[in-house]
């Protein structure tokens, strides 16, 4: 592994095979979540770099949408052939990254993207929006702490609070103003990714990825999406839920081999 710091993002590499592979990780997260699928994956060099406002990059700028912000940072790290891959928050970077730019993607790998627009009139999407909303009740008390317990209770995906130590808990503390300032892309779908003719212009193979014990929305969000992409395949990991990266690697890595 080597690690490098430009422009205000932390950039970790995992490997020296011949397809390069540029890995967005989620929210609350890093790009080291991927040193797990890079053992698993030899004939693949992963760049993984921290988003902005986590691991070691520099914070997000106040004042300026966290999305717009994370998209930006990334750009940089773009060229062409690159397989794109995103889990969770960093796979709606990578979605929003393959439709402006198409041509630099050979393949484009969606690990639970948490894209809640792309499931809205679908069962659940209404029952998801009020799990949400308590998360974001109890963050607008002023107790992140609580906040960030309530957040992993449901995106944990089967790691429990308790095995976090008290440093990780209050890194995700920490964090819970941008899960906050993230409903506007999210779930309202402010920058567009959902505008006619977009997703459907997409020729790359797009490969999603998901645990079969996730949050039940992601299974409506990838079949929202899938729906209206022109090549897709879908492969659900048994027993994972939504940190597969974490809790399943080498099933992980079988899909960037693939």
């Amino acid at each position: 592994m080597t690690e490098t710091t430009a422009d205000r993002i932390a950039v970790r590499t995992f490997g020296t095979g011949s397809q390069p592979v540029l890995a967005l990780h989620c929210g609350l997260g890093s790009g080291a979540m991927w040193k797990g699928v890079s053992a698993f994956a030899p004939s693949v060099a992963i760049t993984a770099p921290d988003l902005p406002g986590h691991g070691r990059s520099a914070p997000f700028e106040d004042g300026r949408d966290v999305h717009d912000q994370a998209t930006e940072a990334m750009r940089p790290l773009f060229a062409a052939g690159v397989h794109l891959v995103g889990h969770s928050f960093g796979a709606t970077v990578a979605l929003r990254l393959a439709l402006e730019t198409p041509a630099l993607v050979s393949k484009l790998t969606l690990i639970e993207p948490v894209f809640f627009a792309a499931a809205q009139g679908r069962a659940g999407f209404e029952e998801q929006r009020k799990r949400e909303e308590a998360v974001f009740s109890v963050f607008e008390t002023g107790d992140h702490l609580a906040a960030a317990r309530a957040f992993n209770r449901v995106w944990g995906g089967g790691i429990r609070w308790e095995r976090f130590s008290e440093a990780a808990r209050q890194a995700m503390a920490n964090g819970m103003p941008f899960v906050a300032a993230t409903k506007a892309s999210l779930w309202q779908d402010c920058h567009g990714l959902l505008n006619a003719g977009g997703l459907e212009s997409l020729t790359m193979p797009v490969q999603f990825l998901r645990g079969a014990q996730t949050v039940p929305i992601i299974a409506e969000i990838h079949a929202g999406l899938m729906a209206r992409l022109p090549h897709t395949h879908e492969t659900v990991v048994p027993e994972a839920g939504h940190m597969l990266v974490s809790t399943h690697p080498e099933a992980v890595a079988s899909v960037l081999r693939g």
